[in-house]
Formats: structure tokens, C-alpha cells, sequence
């Protein structure tokens, strides 16, 4: 369990949806916690995911960094850099870069193994998929957190390490 109180909010984004989970405030449980669409091409619904954040009463945050398999930045990394440089700076809460590869893949292997279907539901698998990011930073506990806030640098740490692959 990490020694900061308070829930997390886990932001997975997306091209048309922001997936998001949320963990309980003992930092032990994650959970979906919906989706929020956005418009192809536009900039991540900053103002939406602020709201959320009070709604859930969210103390820090977690941001999916999009990574290529061979874990070099992609175009959307700066994207989610510059999300959590925003959510940090406007509500004092820590945010952290988590490596997100496999986990859309992970959340659809989850929903076929249930003998589930994805049709009509993408919005539920984004959310999905912003769990098993959660449950990743819940394991890595208190570590996740262990790095200060720099003047001046990208005010996140990031986490490459682990078996993403789950």
C-alpha cells in the first residue's frame, strides 16, 4: 500500500476516448471508473478529467505513456507528458507516466475470456484498459511515487520497467 492517502485516477488516452479507472482510497482495489470522449485531433479534455478528479476525490493521477514495442516515445508520448504536466500543476497532486503498452490488449483478452463482446462497448474497453494500467501502478506500491516534482523538468516520472504483457 503507498503511503500518500486518497484515490488515484488513471487516465489511458485515446484518439477518440479518454479510458479512466480509479483505485480505492486505500490504494489496494482499482476499478473502471468510465470514459470520456473526445474529438479526433483535439487536444485531451483537460477541464472534463479536472472534474472528474474532484468528483472521485482523486490525490494523484496516473497517465498512460504511449510507447512503440520497442519502448521508444511516440507521437502521442508528448501528449500524455504534457497531460500530466497540466494535472499536476493545477492541482498540486503527483502525477506519474506509466508505460501502457499491451494494456487495450489485455483489456480485450480479458473481455473475449469472459466470452464477453466488444461490439458497441469501446468505451468500456478504453476504461478496461485505464484498469490494468492502475493495477500496474498499484503493484509497483509506494516506488511509483518515490520521485520529487523538478523545477524546470517534466514534473512525472516515468516507469518502463515490468512485465506489461499481462
Amino acid at each position: 500500500m503507498s503511503e500518500l492517502p486518497g484515490r488515484i485516477l488513471a487516465i489511458d488516452l485515446g484518439d477518440r476516448r479518454v479510458g479512466l479507472a480509479m483505485s480505492d482510497p486505500s490504494r489496494m482495489i482499482a476499478q473502471p471508473a468510465g470514459f470520456i470522449e473526445r474529438r479526433p485531433g483535439k487536444r485531451p479534455p483537460l477541464t472534463a478529467l479536472l472534474a472528474k478528479a474532484s468528483e472521485v476525490g482523486a490525490t494523484a493521477f496516473i497517465v498512460g505513456l504511449p510507447v512503440s514495442e520497442a519502448g521508444d516515445d511516440t507521437p502521442r508520448a508528448l501528449e500524455a507528458r504534457r497531460l500530466a504536466h497540466e494535472l499536476e500543476t493545477r492541482t498540486g497532486h503527483p502525477a506519474r507516466l506509466l508505460d501502457e503498452r499491451f494494456t487495450t490488449s489485455a483489456a480485450l483478452r480479458a473481455v473475449k475470456a469472459m466470452e464477453g463482446s466488444t461490439r458497441g462497448r469501446k468505451g468500456d474497453v478504453d476504461a478496461l484498459a485505464a484498469t490494468v494500467l492502475l493495477e500496474q501502478a498499484l503493484a509497483h506500491g509506494a516506488r511509483i511515487w518515490a520521485s520529487e516534482s523538478t523545477n524546470g523538468q517534466h514534473p512525472v516520472t516515468e516507469d518502463r520497467g515490468g512485465d506489461d504483457a499481462a
